[in-house]
């Protein structure tokens, strides 16, 4: 069973055509975003020059009965609490979003694709990461 959970540098990198992550996406049996995520790729595109046609490429991809959109609710938000509090005693500073990405990962046993290392600071969750380069 291959599941992953994209983060957005994962699912930028696939729109990119980055031969490893295209290669790991076509084999998963699904695919999940969190709406941390989707909310993260918006961000960036309506920043960017191509907000449009980058929005619809989105809503393509997320069209396909492989993909699925994780809610976020209390379970999550107890996960989130476990991952931040051992961050903390550690002295491991991490981003609150990707916090919440590998709370849902946590949550929901899933791998998260992704070319962040600060994911790899998280021992509660399975990471697979992929070189941007």
């Amino acid at each position: 069973m291959n599941r992953i959970l994209l983060d957005t540098s994962a699912y930028s990198a696939l729109f990119r055509k980055h031969q490893t992550t295209v290669q790991l996406v076509e084999s998963a049996e699904s695919l999940y975003l969190t709406p941390i995520v989707l909310g993260e790729l918006k961000a960036g595109f309506l920043l960017g020059s191509k907000g449009e046609e980058n929005e619809r490429s989105l809503r393509e991809f997320l069209q396909s009965p492989r993909v699925s959109v994780l809610a976020i609710d209390d379970e999550t938000a107890d996960r989130w609490a476990i991952i931040a509090a051992f961050l903390k005693k550690a002295g491991t500073p991490v981003a609150s979003n990707d916090i919440w990405i590998a709370a849902s990962a946590m949550q929901h046993g899933l791998q998260i694709l992704t070319s962040d290392r600060d994911f790899q600071k998280i021992p509660q969750i399975i990471v697979r990461h992929f070189s941007p380069i």
